[in-house]
């Protein structure tokens, strides 16, 4: 699979996902696209890939003036970057949630929180685009967003980040799951933890992975990467994000230190292998800077 290839999800009629190449990698940036009565993308990258986004609806020949909805899960950049560059190349509205809509209108704050959140890795992202009130709609739990031949339902999942939202397409017992089901690593077939700050919630976030499971999906489409069969996954999601958060309040006892306990971490992880050492260090970086600050939280410390 190489960047830009659109593929079928095998689970979901009329539904693809092509990998927008985030952070240099391959499989690490899915975006989702239904080819429906209305046509719809769900997530849109970071912005400095949305034309592969333009080459998926042209291989799919679906038409820029066809383009229903934009609906990034949440607005995090790596998933609603691209959201202003979309809609200015074509007719598209943009369905987020409530919480998240003043964000993309005017994503000031939003660009300006991205670059101390991700620190150097600002270097892949790009500033986004606003985009006109008009053609923001804000979403909520119990919303269904109708595409013709298939219908989202709208579950509000805050715990990952208050602005996040997932979709079920229950005719195909699918969960679009944003992040709150994790990181999936095709290579190593397994579940990565994911905690960014600042919104990082360890019981908000086993309580979102708890709501998918209680929809029981076949399958989960994860926006970092790509449809894989539901089985255990979730139960494996919550046993790593907590071993996670307990890992690394045991190292900020015993190191205290940000970059010792990064290191140790970067050491053991498997993904080290897979998004090789720099990319690997600056999501491990990334999360633990999220579990200290829920830890500083919750401790008041």
């Amino acid at each position: 699979m190489g960047v830009g290839d659109v593929h079928a999800v095998e689970s979901v009629p009329d539904c693809y996902y092509v990998d927008t190449g985030m952070y240099d990698r391959f499989e690490y940036g899915a975006v989702y696209i239904y080819d429906t009565d209305r046509p719809a993308i769900l997530d849109t990258g970071i912005g400095t890939g949305y034309r592969y986004i333009l080459g998926a609806l042209d291989e799919l020949g679906i038409g820029r003036d066809e383009l229903e909805y934009i609906i990034p899960t949440h607005v995090h950049l790596d998933h609603a970057g691209g959201a202003g560059f979309l809609a200015a190349e074509t007719d598209a509205d943009v369905h987020v949630h409530e919480t998240g809509a003043g964000f993309i209108i005017d994503p000031t704050r939003l660009w300006e929180g991205t670059k101390e959140a991700v620190g150097d890795r600002i270097r892949f992202y790009t500033e986004p685009e606003p985009i006109p009130a008009d053609r923001v709609h804000p979403i909520q739990e119990g919303d269904a967003i109708d595409l013709g031949d298939a219908v989202l339902d709208v579950y509000h999942a805050p715990g990952h980040a208050f602005h996040q939202a997932i979709f079920h397409d229950a005719a195909a017992e699918t969960v679009f799951a944003a992040d709150a089901a994790g990181i999936y690593v095709p290579a190593l077939d397994a579940i990565a933890e994911t905690s960014p700050p600042p919104g990082f919630d360890l019981e908000g976030v086993i309580a979102d992975a708890r709501m998918i499971d209680d929809l029981d999906p076949e399958t989960i489409c994860y926006g970092h990467f790509g449809p894989a069969p539901a089985d255990d996954r979730i139960e494996e999601y919550i046993h790593v994000t907590e071993r996670w958060v307990e890992t690394i309040a045991d190292m900020r006892e015993e190191v205290g230190d940000v970059d010792a306990i990064v290191e140790r971490l970067v050491e053991r992880s498997e993904t080290t292998a897979v998004w090789g050492e720099r990319n690997a260090a600056e999501e491990i970086d990334m999360n633990v800077r999220g579990v200290l600050r829920y830890l500083e939280k919750t401790n008041g410390k």
